[in-house]
């Protein structure tokens, strides 16, 4: 996996693109960790002060340091894609594997549970979830609660593969040699789909954070955690655009912009790799 990963950074000018522009949006959300202000408070410097070598990115009508606060909400928007990419990575590769490489009534069972969770309407049930669990609905269990509505599509991916694999001769090798189903799973399979699971984790993550962006500008997460989404919606509650006060908006909005396009950038370069059809697109445009 990391001579695949060297390999696109070598050659792949996307690739570099995008691990520039994630690298530097991580070292923002580091900043975090020395802010001189606490996330939480308020009126801790002038409000609606414009952008100045004092107050970099200006501040907010609740008395808030954009710049710094800026810092923890994309690191709480990080973090969270992260948590819905990881959770929803193992039901995807857990379900994916197993329906692929044993078949049968055990293949059927799960792929009717799987296109159950395609077809769920996503935004309606996250909205519904909020109005049931309103006073416990934490950035947490959000997150929770969308890793399990957003393995399907790549559980389904992930089965085609291990159903090619489960006829390569390698997999009868290691059947004949004793491996057990787990062993096999593990050590034979999962190497291959490594890729996969890279290109899908960096898709998952801008469809996880776009819809808690959504969400949140609409007052539906826990608004008191600072987030990307949570910035704009308080600046939505001041009335930001018409106060003049457009850096409230303005930066966060920069910021995710640039994290959607460095991890797209990711993601398209990792399938490119793996998908030969691209490499044969790209290489009958050129020319």
């Amino acid at each position: 996996m990391f001579a695949i990963l060297g390999d696109l950074f070598r050659y792949r000018p996307e690739f570099r693109l995008g691990a520039i522009l994630t690298g530097f949006i991580l070292a923002f959300a580091a900043l975090s960790f020395v802010s001189p202000y606490p996330p939480q408070d308020v009126y801790v410097v002038p409000p609606d002060a414009p952008p100045s070598l004092t107050y970099w990115f200006g501040t907010t009508s609740r008395g808030q340091d954009v710049f710094w606060q800026l810092t923890y909400a994309i690191r709480n928007t990080l973090l969270f894609g992260f948590t819905v990419a990881l959770i929803s990575r193992i039901l995807a590769l857990v379900i994916g594997l197993v329906s692929g490489y044993k078949g049968g009534w055990i293949d059927r069972a799960l792929m009717s549970v799987n296109d159950t969770f395609i077809v769920i309407p996503l935004l309606p049930i996250l909205v519904l979830f909020y109005f049931v669990m309103r006073d416990s609905m934490s950035w947490l269990m959000l997150a929770l609660i969308m890793a399990c509505l957003g393995w399907a599509y790549d559980a389904r991916l992930i089965r085609s593969v291990a159903m090619s694999l489960k006829t390569r001769e390698f997999t009868q090798s290691s059947v004949f040699s004793g491996m057990s189903t787990r062993e096999i799973l593990l050590q034979e399979h999962l190497p291959y789909v490594m890729p996969i699971v890279f290109s899908t984790t960096m898709n998952n993550m801008v469809w996880s954070i776009g819809l808690e962006v959504t969400l949140a500008v609409l007052g539906f997460t826990d608004i008191n955690t600072p987030t990307i989404g949570g910035m704009i919606y308080w600046a939505n509650q001041h009335t930001a655009m018409v106060a003049g006060v457009w850096w409230w908006i303005a930066f966060p909005t920069i910021t995710v912009i640039m994290t959607f396009i460095g991890l797209f950038l990711l993601a398209v370069s990792m399938n490119e790799y793996i998908d030969p059809r691209s490499r044969l697109s790209r290489i009958g445009g050129a020319s």
